[in-house]
């Protein structure tokens, strides 16, 4: 699609959305000969960095909402990439990865390394790195608000 099809969008979610949607692809199409989403290639980099973590600190860490990551990690858990266990209350569960889960993400990181390298190439490394860090802070005023601005 040409740069001049795509409006400005008013809204900061639409706009964000429609990037997100845009970026999601991109992965994805990378990422599908190694059969996993994008989604599920942020959960095995973050298991990786964080190590065992509750299910619900996870989704904190992700802003993903329960229902989804307990569809995504059910899912992963019968590929194999990651393990759970019961914490000390029954509703709490803990999260980490699997070797398999390690040995996928070892598998994928070059592809992924690729797409990130291209865009990052695109943007010009000083937007990268603005956007990442806008990208950061807006998760961050709009996660540490609640629904209060």
């Amino acid at each position: 699609m040409s740069q001049s099809l795509l409006p400005v969008l008013p809204c900061m979610c639409g706009s964000f959305r429609r990037t997100s949607r845009a970026l999601t692809q991109l992965y994805e199409q990378a990422l599908r000969p190694f059969g996993l989403r994008a989604t599920q290639l942020t959960i095995l980099q973050v298991l990786s960095l964080a190590g065992e973590v509750s299910q619900g600190q996870l989704g904190e860490m992700l802003a993903m909402d329960s229902t989804s990551l307990t569809r995504t990690l059910a899912i992963m858990g019968r590929e194999g990439w990651v393990t759970a266990r019961r914490g000390k209350d029954r509703r709490e569960r803990w999260v980490r990865l699997s070797s398999a889960g390690e040995m996928q993400l070892r598998r994928a990181l070059p592809v992924w390394e690729k797409v990130q390298s291209r865009l990052r190439h695109r943007l010009g490394a000083q937007a990268w790195k603005n956007l990442l860090q806008l990208t950061h802070q807006v998760t961050g005023v709009v996660k540490t608000q609640e629904g209060s601005l």
